[in-house]
């Protein structure tokens, strides 16, 4: 990761942190080395693990559902609409 990165990203994770302090929580991030590897890894098995899922562009958000039945909802700006599938071209409405 380029230096500018690493600082940009930095930035953010310190930035959450202090927000969640304000709710009184507690947060942890890494955003380099050996506990990135492994947040990227636990976070690859938990969606590889999902047996549903739900786009909605419009919120802003990706629902996941596990095989239990249990959802996790990701809310992103732009995450919902790289998985939305692209409209047919020469689609016509009824």
């Amino acid at each position: 990761m380029t230096e500018d990165r690493t600082t940009g990203v930095r930035a953010a994770a310190d930035r959450i942190i202090e927000l969640e302090e304000e709710l009184e929580v507690s947060g942890d991030a890494v955003v380099d080395g050996d506990p990135l590897a492994q947040a990227r890894a636990a976070l690859h098995a938990w969606i590889d693990a999902m047996t549903g899922v739900v786009v909605t562009p419009a919120l802003g958000r990706v629902t996941l559902i596990h095989g239990n039945g249990t959802r996790s909802t990701i809310s992103s700006p732009e995450l919902p609409f790289a998985m939305s599938a692209p409209m047919k071209a020469g689609r016509q409405e009824d």
